[in-house]
């Protein structure tokens, strides 16, 4: 596991972490930081030979925070970033892996910068960006969001308060395979500890973007990309959980059936997670889908 490093990238500093050896097939995976991508996981794709890089994308963990309730930039300039972060590594292009919020800034990097994109692999997300979903596509649960509508606010400046609340909340969109506990308390802690707030940054408001992604429902998505999915050319691998509650799986379905030749593999009594029991499937997904050569 290599250091955290600070780049200059897009006109921000991002911080990255890489995996593996610098001479491997490269694998960029992108979340809300991160921490998304837990460090056990990165290690089972290191050592099936792949040389993966991490990062936090703006308003989370140790990249530039300003504003995370009123980002001055889009989710185009997310995806700029993206490309910007393979160039500061020296890489042509990479495999490219996204989660959730991730899955957006892979799928346009993808659209828009095809050329940067070996192959694409798409956990736990959808074929639009942050609000109503289209018609066809499977919204959020009703029992999800009623729990989600009355929880209480926690104090986003307490450790302790930030930390049950999002313990719960994990337990909310946890599939029926049973929730790990201990493993979400870890993982809550490990993103409060490890952001950052900078002088003049609400506190609040950065413990609330790095623990939910707040900042997408602010952000500006510009045009919509689900009619271009066809275009897509990088081979295609679409995991979900199959008891997503957040994103349900015919989310997945449809990024499947849309982008040509993609493959669909569910996770079962999965949600909308990464705890330990999905990592060596998914790590074994990832790794096979990734075995040609950038």
């Amino acid at each position: 596991m290599g250091e955290e490093v600070l780049l200059s990238v897009n006109g921000v500093e991002l911080c990255a972490q890489t995996f593996g050896e610098r001479g491997d097939a490269p694998v960029l995976l992108v979340g809300n930081s991160m921490l998304t991508w837990p460090e056990e996981l990165c290690e089972l794709l290191a050592g099936g030979g792949r040389f993966v890089l991490r990062y936090d994308l703006r308003d989370t963990g140790r990249s530039t925070m300003a504003d995370p309730a009123a980002p001055r930039y889009t989710l185009r300039d997310l995806v700029a970033d993206a490309a910007g972060l393979l160039d500061a590594f020296g890489l042509p292009r990479a495999h490219v892996a996204g989660f959730g919020v991730g899955g957006w800034i892979a799928q346009l990097l993808a659209l828009d910068h095809p050329g940067r994109v070996a192959s694409l692999t798409l956990a736990a997300t959808r074929p639009v960006a942050p609000g109503p979903n289209d018609p066809d596509l499977p919204e959020h649960s009703p029992k999800l969001m009623a729990a989600m509508m009355a929880a209480p606010e926690p104090d986003w400046t307490d450790r302790a308060s930030v930390i049950e609340a999002m313990v719960a909340g994990r337990r909310h969109v946890a599939g029926t395979a049973g929730f790990d506990e201990d493993w979400a308390r870890r993982h809550v802690e490990r993103i409060f500890d490890r952001t950052v707030v900078p002088a003049g940054t609400d506190p609040a408001m950065a413990h609330r973007s790095n623990q939910t992604a707040i900042v997408f429902a602010a952000l500006d998505c510009g045009d919509r990309w689900r009619e271009r999915l066809g275009s897509v050319t990088a081979p295609t691998l679409v995991i979900h959980g199959e008891d997503d509650p957040f994103f349900p799986i015919g989310n997945g379905r449809a990024l499947a059936k849309e982008i040509p030749g993609a493959e669909l593999i569910g996770l079962p009594g999965a949600g909308q997670e990464l705890p330990p029991r999905v990592w060596e499937v998914m790590a074994f997904a990832i790794l096979r889908h990734t075995r040609s050569g950038v």
